[in-house]
């Protein structure tokens, strides 16, 4: 059965349904964007109803929100109750701060500061996510003053994607994760919205040879490499 459709206000059909196709607004904001769309197509309460999956005096109220109100009529009521007493800025700021040196850590996490802030982890993690905190990240950047920067790189490049004729190319790193290393430059500290920064080069304080996993025909191998290379 149809009724009389609701009227919408000048733009409103395609607020609606831009609102009805977001995955990023919550959930009841679309489906009362649906339900008033259904209403202006002329579907009866009912049908709005079992359509939406809601009860027929909820559709009611949203179509009379919006008679009177509006897209305004469709959005939350202030609650009421015991206000917020959370700072978010003490809790962001605090994770912009180092771990003091008694937990034996570099970097937060949720449980830990939450543990030292005495708060749930979980509230943590959701400020964390409403400001974009992320201390388990870490990137890298590099600036280079070389001025024979592009044709070293192209060499090494070259050595791969062209190797000498009867060669094997092999590169050998170190374990660095595992070393005592100095970064070149200081590290930029985590910020909102942006992770950790460290240069991507850094003093090596200590030397260490092939790890053992290099076995025999590795070795001939890389003897082989060498010796058709000079």
């Amino acid at each position: 059965m149809r009724i009389e459709p609701l009227m919408l206000r000048d733009g409103d059909d395609i607020e609606l349904a831009r609102r009805v196709r977001s995955r990023s607004i919550p959930s009841g904001a679309a489906q009362r964007a649906r339900i008033i769309l259904l209403a202006s197509q002329g579907e009866s309460n009912s049908s709005i109803a079992e359509l939406v999956g809601v009860s027929r005096p909820t559709v009611i109220s949203w179509r009379a929100r919006y008679d009177a109100d509006g897209l305004a009529g469709l959005e939350d009521d202030a609650r009421s109750g015991r206000p917020r007493s959370l700072d978010h800025r003490e809790i962001v700021s605090a994770t912009l701060m180092p771990p003091p040196k008694k937990y034996g850590v570099t970097h937060w996490s949720s449980r830990l500061l939450a543990t030292h802030l005495g708060i749930g982890y979980g509230t943590v993690a959701r400020i964390w996510r409403e400001y974009g905190v992320q201390p388990w990240r870490s990137e890298t950047f590099k600036f280079s003053t070389d001025p024979e920067l592009v044709a070293k790189v192209t060499d090494i490049v070259g050595l791969y994607l062209d190797p000498p004729e009867n060669a094997i190319v092999l590169c050998v790193d170190e374990k660095s994760q595992i070393q005592a290393l100095d970064r070149t430059a200081p590290t930029l500290p985590m910020q909102i919205g942006i992770p950790e920064k460290q240069t991507h080069d850094y003093v090596r304080h200590g030397t260490t040879d092939l790890p053992r996993g290099f076995r025999t025909l590795e070795m001939i191998k890389f003897q082989v490499a060498l010796t058709c290379c000079r």
